[in-house]
């Protein structure tokens, strides 16, 4: 499997998943669909079909799109529920999960091969890393399922890619909640390094996620302590008041 990032618009990511044996490849949420297209034609691959992680605009035809059956995608072709698994050429396979809370169909996609490597999951707006999406159209009850069950469990190795490079900022922002986090402090200034010699801080892993993010550590007391709360939701919940009233 290789996963290539296709940088769009100010800060989004596209992505292409690529089996190589068959040269299959498909596309996680291609917001600049030309920019998509002459990428695959660069590295010979078939683009067999679309992942959307959520409502975006989309403008690739003539292919199918997949998407969230709750969620009202553009151009979606076959809808997908929670537990649905889509192959992609001959040694991927693809399980949908439903992560819901930015908006109510949100989709992350996660991508085993047959072949000995770590799987990849692609969370587009649900989980960023160090951070997570507004809760758009959905509450904290569903953040908290979607980032620390659904995500949380998955493989600690699993590679995390995700819709926006905000990584810098949610590091800092990190920051103010676990000042004393040695982890957070060394990512940030790798991904600060990263940034400034143009590069990108994806991906990063679900292990080190549960390490930095802290939207994925509401389960530790301590960190509910620290933003006063008593359970896993109410942390989530201030957490994310006070980076919706960060302004960094």
């Amino acid at each position: 499997m290789k996963v290539y990032h296709v940088p769009c618009l100010e800060d989004n990511y596209s992505y292409l998943i690529i089996d190589e044996r068959s040269k299959e490849a498909a596309v996680v949420d291609p917001v600049e669909a030309e920019k998509v297209v002459q990428f695959a034609k660069q590295h010979g691959v078939l683009l067999k079909f679309v992942l959307t992680t959520h409502h975006h605009w989309y403008e690739l035809t003539g292919i199918k799109v997949y998407g969230g059956s709750l969620d009202n995608v553009k151009g979606c072709t076959d809808k997908l529920e929670n537990g649905d698994n889509i192959t992609l050429g001959a040694h991927l396979n693809i399980l949908s999960l439903h992560t819901p809370s930015h908006t109510n169909g949100h989709i992350s996609y996660y991508v085993t091969s047959k072949e000995e490597e770590d799987p990849a999951v692609f969370t587009g707006d649900t989980l960023f890393i160090a951070g997570c999406g507004k809760f758009f159209e959905g509450t904290a009850e569903q953040m908290y399922q979607s980032l620390c069950v659904t995500l949380g469990s998955l493989p600690k190795p699993t590679r995390v890619y995700c819709g926006h490079e905000y990584t810098v900022k949610n590091l800092q922002f990190a920051l103010t909640v676990e000042p004393d986090n040695v982890k957070i402090q060394q990512k940030l200034t790798w991904a600060q390094h990263q940034r400034q010699a143009g590069l990108a801080t994806i991906p990063s892993t679900i292990e080190e996620e549960l390490e930095t993010n802290p939207f994925m550590r509401v389960d530790l007391p301590e960190i509910q302590a620290r933003v006063g709360c008593g359970t896993p939701v109410e942390a989530i919940q201030e957490i994310r008041k006070r980076k919706d009233n960060w302004r960094g």
